[in-house]
């Protein structure tokens, strides 16, 4: 992903999610409309981090994160998610 045209402020940081899985471990495929949301992604931009609670978090960390954590933007044609750090809950090494 090219330079993002985006800066979270504070303690939020936006997510490139993870592509939803197109068939299952048998192999059947699964359409667009049955889905599962990911709930892993990449970081792409963090803010600044608050005062006394510096982000934990960097740009091209791996991620997982709540359900329904986050609000859906688009910027530059790109789906994303802006969030709180506080509703990721781990980094995946």
């Amino acid at each position: 992903m090219g330079k993002l045209n985006i800066k979270p402020l504070a303690d939020r940081v936006v997510i490139e999610a993870a592509e939803a899985e197109s068939k299952t471990a048998g192999g059947i495929y699964i359409p667009d409309t049955a889905k599962e949301k990911p709930q892993k992604g990449k970081v792409v931009a963090v803010g600044t981090g608050k005062v006394d609670e510096p982000l934990t978090v960097k740009v091209g960390d791996a991620i997982l994160y709540g359900k329904y954590s986050g609000t859906e933007i688009n910027v530059d044609g790109k789906e994303l998610l802006i969030m709180r750090e506080s509703d990721i809950y781990a980094i995946l090494n």
